[in-house]
């Protein structure tokens, strides 16, 4: 396998958890208001360092959706997922957008977000609500 290639972000961001690796800048979130089944996600408008997975049709609480989960460069951990086709015309705006799972990264202060037991969703993945 040969060397990975990692872009360091300048300003505030968030980064793996695990590995430290440099995932999103603050000024791209588009929304705070996304869910996972392991509590809060965010959506950006991009994302850096990751390696996309393969598409999937995922029926999610905004409807159907065909996503891709995306992987930290350096470590491989998941980290969340791309948006590739929102079948919902409402929904389009997701279409190329990412979203980090608040639980895997680390915040631009390099605090982690800890799930509480009474966080959890129960079923499938979710999205914004």
């Amino acid at each position: 396998m040969g060397r990975v290639f990692v872009v360091t972000l300048e300003g505030k961001i968030y980064s793996c958890k695990h590995c430290g690796t440099h995932l999103a800048l603050t000024e791209d979130v588009l929304s705070k208001a996304f869910h996972c089944r392991h509590g809060k996600a965010y959506l950006f408008n991009k994302v850096a360092n990751v390696t996309i997975g393969e598409k999937e049709d995922r029926l999610m609480m905004t409807g159907l959706h065909t996503v891709a989960d995306i992987f930290c460069v350096q470590c491989g951990s998941n980290v969340g997922w791309k948006y590739e086709i929102a079948h919902d015309k409402s929904q389009k705006y997701k279409e190329g957008k990412s979203v980090l799972e608040r639980y895997k990264i680390s915040g631009p202060d390099g605090s982690n977000y800890w799930v509480s037991h009474g966080a959890h969703v129960g079923g499938s993945d979710a999205d914004d609500v």
